[in-house]
C-alpha cells in the first residue's frame, strides 16, 4: 500500500480527515491541534508519529512506505 491507497482506505473507512496527515497526499488546513502523521524521515526511511499540544513524537520508524502506511492504518481503523 502506498500513501494514496492509504488515503483512499481511510476515506472509505470514514475516518475524519482532521485525525491524520499524510505527507504529500493529505495535509489538512487549517492544521488540527492533535493528529497522527505519516512522513518521510530525514534518513530516507518512513515514520509514523503524533502531534499533540504542538509537539511531535515519533511512534515508530519503518524501512519503507508500505510498512509505514500499514502502521498508520492500524492506528486509525
Amino acid at each position: 500500500m502506498d500513501r494514496r491507497a492509504l488515503h483512499a482506505a481511510l476515506i472509505e473507512a470514514r475516518i475524519p480527515g482532521g485525525y491524520y496527515r499524510i505527507e504529500g497526499v493529505h495535509e489538512p488546513a487549517p492544521t488540527p491541534p492533535d493528529f497522527l502523521a505519516l512522513s518521510r524521515a530525514a534518513d530516507g526511511g518512513w515514520e509514523t508519529g503524533a502531534f499533540e499540544r504542538g509537539a511531535y513524537e515519533v511512534i515508530a520508524r519503518h524501512p519503507d512506505e508500505a510498512a509505514a502506511c500499514a502502521h498508520l492504518l492500524s492506528l486509525l481503523v
